[in-house]
């Protein structure tokens, strides 16, 4: 059975040859300790950590689940002394701000720390996970006071953060929420109510949680408009960080779940509990998005996760496993069979599980640099900028890739056989694993409506229209001359990634036309839409690694191999999935009259 290995060479691949870090992370004052050689040193470090501590407390995490006993939670074994490495070893403050002890290294080094530990335990991952977020929505909203008493302990991961959000009777729809807030007289507020699904609720690896609640004030506006946001302590702190008596907020149960078994969610109670308002009055979900944004790209990242866990589980499989003899003859006489890898079945589904997570991988840094513009950038239109395209970006990352990285986990089991199905080869725990990736942070269906209905329509077309115009300044770049040999091997794939570019614009502005004269055209065209437009991202990912792998090939640098497979990959994505993309345009045009013809009682 393989172990996780950390893809630090794909790594450097995309930073130093696809997307040219070192000069990006130049371009931002805040980052000269960025350089080339503590950036090694960093990604290294972190796939020992993930790799050496992470890795193998996966299975028993998932075997033995979190315990709840009378409120408390205890996590498996092992779980209380790997957080207590990181903790000594400083990789929650990897990309927070110096002010309050972290390392203000950029905000895509803390993504490639994310995905090293997602896949090498994503369930472990979830409690420093939910921090950052926490974190992120107090140095945005939080008052001076609230960022000095909370953000150096979640800065050091001596205490983890939440996000409470959903209710019993609510989820997507925030609206309905019940939880109150009452005023006290010494300016804090009483948070009374329940919440539930939340992750990192509760448990024993921190001395203290910082649950970020959203409330309703007295006499609030009805609906979303009149929610406000709190900062809810399990134990109360003063002003200097010191804890004092346990706040009255209490873990009813933890949920019993399909995966992630390691990681705690929680049943919270809150009793008048001393909540403290961050933000304005009644613009919490305004505030809370910040949060959610931030979860949204790190649960994309899931996907990623869940294609490279079983993408190294089956490869490590397909060449160990014997079985049957090519079709074209024996490739291994001297062996009783042939490995399953030689079987063009077997490898078109390595081949998508590579194509998934390289390809996956390469959006998430794509996106990453825009994360790092809106973070650091000194110039405020460049800000917005980074701002607005990250904004479109998020739905389609966090509903593609985790679809994906779900069909890879299931591609996994598939090559695996029988074992597949069985616990002790891990398959069957990352297809559960992988599940909840394409439900939290908002289902695929609510990604898509947000990805069509907001950052399309309502935005007028104008980050759909800057991105389109992004991909095909790229393939003029690169388009063929029959004089450069490089551009004519760039042929196949600019050609039809530019027409595909061309026709995503085209087709988005049709569909606007149809949503003026029947609005359920946005929900039927929704999910298709936002597969389509990921299809095209991953292209031009692909289309951007077989360049830089030409270039390297033309010039004899590096390893020829890893190059070649680039290549070979990037071929692979543009014949055989890439047409999946057509299926999803047909589907998105069409009218939504047989979606919505059928009579709700018939069904």
């Amino acid at each position: 059975m393989s172990d996780y290995k950390a893809p630090l060479e794909n790594i450097r691949f995309l930073m130093n040859d696809v997307f040219n870090f070192e000069k990006h992370y130049g371009r931002f004052p805040s980052y000269q300790d960025a350089s080339p050689d503590m950036v090694e040193a960093i990604i290294s470090e972190c796939a020992r950590f993930c790799e050496n501590e992470l890795a193998p407390i996966n299975h028993i995490g998932d075997k033995e689940g979190c315990t709840f006993n009378d409120g408390e939670v205890t996590t498996p074994i092992g779980f209380k002394d790997a957080y207590q490495k990181y903790i000594d070893a400083g990789w929650q403050g990897l990309s927070f701000s110096t002010e309050y002890g972290g390392q203000g290294l950029p905000q895509s080094l803390g993504l490639v720390k994310a995905e090293f530990m997602g896949t090498a335990n994503w369930s472990f991952g979830m409690y420093p996970g939910l921090s950052l977020g926490a974190m992120n929505t107090i140095l945005a909203h939080g008052s001076d006071e609230q960022k000095n008493t909370y953000l150096p302990k979640l800065t050091s991961a001596e205490w983890t953060g939440t996000m409470c959000l959903t209710e019993a009777q609510c989820g997507t729809d925030l609206g309905q929420i019940r939880t109150k807030a009452e005023p006290n007289q010494d300016g804090s507020y009483a948070i009374s109510g329940s919440k539930i699904f939340i992750s990192a609720g509760e448990h024993d690896m921190a001395e203290n949680i910082i649950h970020i609640v959203l409330a309703r004030l007295p006499n609030a506006p009805k609906g979303t408009r009149g929610i406000s946001l709190f900062i809810v302590p399990k134990f109360n702190v003063d002003e200097q960080g010191n804890l004092l008596d346990r706040n009255t907020v209490n873990c009813g149960s933890i949920e019993d779940k399909m995966g992630i078994k390691a990681s705690s969610t929680a049943v919270l109670n809150f009793d008048g509990a001393n909540g403290y308002l961050i933000g304005p009055e009644n613009k919490g979900l305004e505030c809370m998005f910040t949060f959610m944004n931030t979860a949204r790209i790190g649960t994309a990242l899931q996907g990623v996760c869940a294609a490279e866990f079983a993408y190294q589980k089956s490869l490590y499989y397909a060449k160990d496993r014997l079985s049957m003899r090519s079709l074209t003859g024996s490739k291994f006489p001297d062996k009783i069979a042939d490995p399953l890898i030689v079987h063009p079945d077997v490898r078109r589904m390595l081949l998508t599980q590579k194509a998934f997570v390289e390809g996956g991988r390469a959006m998430i840094l794509y996106a990453s640099k825009a994360a790092d513009k809106f973070a650091d950038a000194d110039n405020e239109d460049i800000r917005q900028l980074a701002d607005q395209k990250l904004g479109f970006l998020t739905p389609i990352l966090k509903a593609f890739l985790t679809e994906r990285g779900f069909d890879s986990a299931n591609l996994g089991i598939q090559i695996y056989g029988g074992h597949g199905y069985i616990k002790e080869w891990g398959l069957e725990q990352n297809l559960r694993d992988a599940r909840i990736a394409t439900l939290y942070e908002g289902t695929t269906g609510i990604q898509a409506l947000d990805l069509i209905g907001r950052k399309v329509m309502l935005d007028r077309g104008k980050q759909i229209t800057a991105i389109v115009k992004e991909i095909l300044g790229y393939c003029k770049d690169h388009s063929m001359i029959s004089s450069n040999p490089q551009k004519n091997r760039m042929h196949k794939f600019v050609w039809p990634l530019s027409k595909a570019a061309a026709n995503w614009q085209q087709y988005t502005f049709r569909l606007m036309l149809k949503a003026k004269s029947d609005r359920d055209v946005v929900g039927s065209a929704s999910v298709d839409y936002l597969m389509y437009s990921g299809y095209i991202l991953m292209a031009y990912m692909w289309a951007q690694m077989a360049q830089a792998a030409n270039e390297k090939l033309t010039s004899g640098e590096g390893d020829k191999e890893f190059y070649k497979a680039k290549i070979r990959t990037a071929e692979f994505y543009f014949e055989r999935i890439f047409p999946q993309a057509k299926v999803h345009a047909s589907l998105m045009m069409k009218a939504p009259t047989t979606l919505m013809k059928l009579e709700a009682e018939a069904f």
